[in-house]
């Protein structure tokens, strides 16, 4: 397949007229958002929304993102409850995706065959002005090969999906950097079911309690059902074996040192990513810093890009700081620790 690229701004309409023509014949669009890149088709049509799949290598267990770009979302829910409503007038648009019962509308293959859809509105332009465009609702996981980190530039679509999609639009570095926080609103209580952006606190402001499935932190066996994203499968994850280490700092850097200096010995390349609050401590390796643990919001955003450079330069094995599970570092963890296959090692 030859595979369109477009680098583009919010106001190079010629070429999202383009992509959103693509969308409405059938085709397969990646897009920026302001979490990451999205790889879209129309959401109504099924046979559509099967290539998404196919192109990423995607078990077709797991349930796609509806992307709107307004409120008017009653057409493909059959209600929508009082604090799902209320979420959506908080946090919309942006990256937080919220889960009600489907309608008849929305084909199956979107949703895994759960009665129930995952729906959000994008904050980022392009992203809305594809989906008004393309007159229907955009189905889309990240736009990455199934299990790899997700793109947060248009140079991670090309390299996972060029030849594999219709065409690939964009630019811009994806702001988030983390998938959307998806929350369940079908059952008495709101529950989290994928840590992101908008932390657990943020939503208890907007709606009281909200509960965190246990899922989100532990290795799911292989016959859980997922009910959102990124819930069941191996996600996130670099080429080389990772391991998370957690302790205290002087521990954890102990371990790893200690570790890279037995592993050059076999000739071995190390990885090591640290804050960089720690980062001048270690003594050997190949050393990325994702940020300082004071602003959780930035080592969020440098988290796959990271993971990515890692593989780019060929590193035999990873080792990375763990992070206190609180707030959006709930999110960051989830997402080191599925890269790393739950592979966690207190020190």
């Amino acid at each position: 397949m030859d595979t369109k690229v477009y680098y583009l701004d919010e106001d190079d309409m010629d070429k999202i007229n383009e992509a959103a023509q693509i969308i409405k014949n059938g085709g397969l669009v990646v897009f920026p958002t302001e979490t990451v890149y999205g790889l879209g088709a129309n959401a109504l049509n099924e046979e559509a929304c099967k290539k998404i799949f196919i192109a990423k290598g995607r078990p077709q267990d797991n349930p796609l993102i509806v992307h709107v770009a307004d409120f008017d979302i009653s057409k493909y829910v059959k209600n929508i409850p009082e604090m799902a409503q209320k979420l959506m007038e908080a946090f919309w648009p942006g990256p937080l995706t919220i889960i009600m019962e489907k309608s008849h509308l929305i084909p199956g293959a979107v949703t895994a065959g759960l009665d129930s859809v995952a729906i959000r509105m994008p904050s980022n332009k392009v992203a809305r002005r594809l989906i008004e465009l393309s007159g229907v609702p955009i189905a889309a996981p990240s736009a990455n090969l199934s299990g790899r980190p997700s793109p947060t530039t248009i140079e991670h679509c090309i390299e996972d999906l060029s030849g594999r999609v219709d065409a690939i639009i964009g630019g811009e570095r994806c702001e988030v950097g983390l998938e959307s926080t998806v929350v369940d609103t079908t059952g008495g209580v709101a529950t989290i079911l994928r840590p992101g952006g908008i932390t657990k606190e943020m939503l208890e402001d907007v709606i009281g309690r909200v509960e965190i499935d246990p899922a989100i932190m532990k290795k799911p066996d292989s016959n859980f059902k997922p009910k959102a994203p990124g819930m069941k499968y191996r996600h996130y994850a670099p080429k080389s074996p990772m391991v998370i280490v957690r302790g205290r700092d002087e521990d954890v850097i102990n371990y790893i040192n200690k570790r890279v200096e037995e592993l050059e010995k076999e000739g071995k390349r190390a990885g090591i990513m640290a804050a960089d609050e720690t980062m001048e401590r270690y003594r050997g390796g190949f050393k990325i810093s994702v940020g300082s643990r004071k602003q959780l919001g930035i080592i969020a955003a440098n988290l796959f890009d990271s993971l990515r450079e890692f593989d780019k330069i060929g590193i035999d094995y990873i080792f990375a700081e763990g992070f206190p599970e609180e707030g959006l570092g709930l999110a960051i963890m989830n997402r080191l620790k599925k890269a790393a296959g739950y592979n966690v090692i207190e020190v």
